[in-house]
């Protein structure tokens, strides 16, 4: 096998690992929404609009935990658990 040959057997064996990867990163993905969701359904929170929803969540996400406990007036993390 020539040095050239190798590259390419390389190079189809990592594009085939990154499919499997985004394949992968997909399926957790949709398991991390389905779990996001179940907690907060019932919340009340879900009458809230997708846009406002997604302009909430990119708010407190630019927070730690505690700036948006704080923020939102909330007490600490154990007592929202």
């Amino acid at each position: 096998m020539t040095r050239k040959t190798g590259a390419l057997a390389a190079l189809k064996k990592l594009e085939s690992e990154r499919a499997k990867l985004d394949t992968k990163q997909q399926e957790l993905e949709t398991k991390a929404a389905t779990e996001l969701g179940r907690m907060f359904l019932g919340s009340g929170i879900e009458t809230f609009s997708a846009k406002s929803l997604k302009l909430i969540g990119i708010a407190l996400g630019k927070m730690n935990e505690e700036q948006a406990l704080a923020t939102l007036k909330i007490g600490g993390s154990a007592q929202t658990r």
